[in-house]
């Protein structure tokens, strides 16, 4: 199976929940498995990331699991007869103080905040944008309405201000208690919904260490880009995180379809240049959820989020619920692959005007400039925290990145960096112990023979966290 630097996340559902086809889509190539908070029981996350451990195993893979918290619910109530038929020019009242339920003439609020986040003027759009509503009026509990752009609106739909602007907090009650069961199980990603700022990251990441402590584990967070809001706080939101998601069905209903993919390819570029993590998500191979193939569109769309450089692209119904699970893998392997043969700019020029204070830092980037003009066959980072083959994997290059570390969860954390192979190995306390074992670790793999060039870097004292500070050159005798 020729390598694939993209990294492919699905997420775990109805149709992917068999042992036996989990197993095939690990093959096939799944590195991440997202779990959906959203759906679900405590329980039920706790018996599929279980399901997931075992399949990874059988299949001798080592893959992730990403814990996707539900976030707030900004949504209508519920109809009595489970949904209208909204009209283009109908008056509608969205009332956080009704408790009787929906008909065609008004609904009520999950989220009672709407009728102060809102006013005359504001345009309100359901369902993902399908049913646009613009505001008259803000009467005590009530936001009346004109239907501008009618259509079926069902119970519990989702609600989004052109825009931005809704003040509902990142993080809920369950949110909270869906972080300590996804510690329970050792989740190695905490995924957090509708960020809006740096400090919403940082709450995430207190309770994250706090409800980990007990299990001597910290994940690491992503940020989901999803709100008008975070667009300026960017950089921000990407300090504090350990990287980001690029959501864009939500984002795109507040900031406008169009605007999404010049953002999209901003938040890549900004995040591989701030040394953090990139998932670009939503739609990627929608119409796979009823169909054997993908569209053209899809195939570009997939490829050109690779050729940006993102470290994951992110499937959801299609693996979730969709009728080709296994097939929508194997699609988006093929697509990764192709999209990596296109030539990439040289690397020289990604090291210009870029200064290294720390002696780690500057050993990660030695390897990879030194790797790509000896035409190495791969590089090997003997690693405690994964840091080191993360600053290698900001930097476009065709030379494989192989991390060695004797830690599984920095194994299964590091299953989501592009273009790093993560393999589990007992580093001896001796140096050169160690790097024997690194080469018969790569000997038995085929990954490099007889009078192949590689490199390698690890830190003396061995096993020290922090303390990459050698490079050897090695030729396999």
């Amino acid at each position: 199976m020729p390598r694939r630097a993209t990294k492919i996340v699905a997420t775990l559902g109805p149709a992917s929940s068999d042992p036996a086809l989990l197993e095939k889509m690990i093959r096939a190539g799944v590195n991440v498995v997202r779990l959906n908070f959203s759906h679900g029981t405590a329980q039920d996350h706790i018996d599929r990331a279980g399901l997931v451990r075992e399949a990874a195993q059988r299949a001798g893979r080592e893959v992730a699991i990403m814990a996707d918290l539900q976030g707030p619910k900004i949504r209508v109530g519920k109809f009595a007869e489970g949904k209208v038929l909204l009209e283009a020019g109908a008056k509608f009242v969205l009332d956080a103080s009704r408790t009787e339920l929906g008909d065609i003439k008004g609904v009520g609020l999950d989220y009672k905040e709407l009728p102060r986040d809102v006013c005359a003027g504001d345009i309100l759009l359901l369902n993902d944008g399908l049913i646009v509503l613009t505001v008259d009026a803000v009467r005590s509990e009530e936001v009346q309405t004109t239907v501008k752009v009618g259509g079926v609106l069902s119970n519990n739909k989702g609600i989004n201000k052109k825009g931005g602007g809704l003040t509902a907090p990142a993080l809920t009650a369950k949110d909270m208690e869906d972080i300590k069961t996804a510690m329970s199980f050792q989740a190695d990603y905490v995924a957090v919904s509708f960020p809006q700022n740096a400090t919403d990251m940082e709450m995430a990441r207190q309770l994250c260490n706090v409800a980990a402590a007990p299990y001597k584990h910290k994940p690491g967070l992503i940020a989901k880009i999803e709100r008008a809001e975070a667009i300026p706080n960017l950089e921000d939101i990407l300090r504090v995180s350990d990287g980001i998601m690029v959501a864009r069905g939500d984002l795109a209903i507040e900031v406008g379809n169009a605007a999404v993919p010049a953002l999209q390819k901003r938040m890549i570029k900004m995040a591989r240049a701030m040394d953090k993590l990139v998932i670009t998500a939503t739609q990627m191979m929608e119409s796979m959820i009823l169909n054997p193939v993908p569209t053209r569109a899809e195939v570009s769309d997939v490829a050109n989020a690779v050729l940006d450089g993102t470290d994951a692209v992110m499937l959801s119904a299609e693996t979730a619920a969709g009728n080709y699970p296994l097939e929508t893998i194997e699609e988006m392997a093929n697509i990764c692959l192709e999209a990596e043969k296109a030539e990439y700019a040289a690397l020289d020029a990604d090291f210009s005007g870029k200064t290294f204070t720390r002696i780690d830092q500057s050993i990660a980037m030695g390897a990879l400039f030194t790797a790509h003009h000896l035409g190495a066959k791969a590089i090997v980072a003997l690693t405690d925290s994964g840091s080191t083959p993360l600053w290698m994997s900001r930097h476009d290059i065709r030379v494989p990145i192989y991390a060695l570390t004797p830690r599984l969860a920095t194994q299964r954390k590091m299953a989501l960096y592009r273009n790093v192979r993560p393999l589990l190995m007992d580093t001896s306390a001796d140096r050169d112990t160690a790097l024997e074992q690194a080469e018969g670790h790569l000997l038995r793999r085929d990954i490099v023979q007889s009078g192949d060039v590689y490199a390698i870097t690890c830190g003396e004292p061995m096993g020290a966290p922090g303390g990459t500070n050698m490079l050897k050159i090695c030729r396999v005798a």
